[in-house]
């Protein structure tokens, strides 16, 4: 199988579509709020959870500025938020390439947006086995696993997508789209790429971590086993 390679791209993107899901939601209102008045008709595609955050916030007009994932994908959530966005549609609108005609055409048939914008932080793993109460399981439940692979997607996906992994870079990039009349720039684009692949490495890392200082003993006693 050939790699893909990219020839040409440009340098300020505009940003339409976002995908946000988040666990953190912490500035989340704020950023939203400022990305409206920057671009009236940006569109942000949410879920779950997120999405009913979103939704309680004045000013974001569901239907318009807010889309619920599964109402565009057409695919439920599984019970427990467990697939949501592992989607086709989905990674082609992070994966797609502005200037590939078989991207374009992907997009056609399949009826699905280019996402510009993906924000996602990560369950709280971390924060989860650093309490007492901490067991194999409540670890195990916190792995996050369609987070990654959304961060990891747009970040890969730089010459045209903005990886946002981190509530602290919202204000970074809202005052740059303030300048440039809603756009970002390769150069951003690439400082968030940065920060996202050291970010999910350092996930994957406290993970395996975790997991490899744990006697299946430990495992054993969370469960009932038949």
């Amino acid at each position: 199988m050939a790699l893909n390679t990219v020839k040409e791209i440009d340098n300020l993107v505009a940003v339409r579509n976002i995908l946000v899901s988040v666990s953190d939601k912490t500035g989340l209102d704020v950023f939203v709020k400022k990305m409206i008045l920057i671009n009236p008709s940006i569109v942000f595609y949410s879920t779950g959870g997120t999405y009913k955050y979103l939704s309680d916030i004045a000013g974001i007009k569901e239907g318009y500025n807010l889309i619920q994932i599964s109402d565009y994908t057409k695919q439920p959530e599984m019970q427990g938020g467990l697939v949501k966005t592992l989607d086709f549609r989905i990674y082609t609108g992070i994966l797609s390439e502005k200037y590939n005609i078989e991207h374009k055409k992907d997009l056609q048939k399949t009826n699905s947006v280019e996402f510009d914008m993906v924000i996602v932080n990560l369950y709280p793993f971390s924060r989860t086995i650093s309490l007492k109460t901490a067991t194999a399981e409540n670890a195990r439940a916190n792995i996050d696993i369609g987070g990654p692979c959304m961060l990891r997607a747009s970040a890969k996906n730089f010459h045209r997508v903005v990886s946002v992994c981190d509530p602290s870079l919202y204000s970074l990039l809202s005052d740059e789209m303030e300048k440039t009349g809603g756009k970002i720039s390769l150069k951003t684009r690439f400082i968030m790429a940065q920060k996202t692949f050291k970010h999910t490495a350092l996930y994957d890392k406290t993970i395996s971590e975790y997991l490899m200082q744990l006697d299946i003993s430990d495992v054993e006693k969370c469960y009932q086993i038949h």
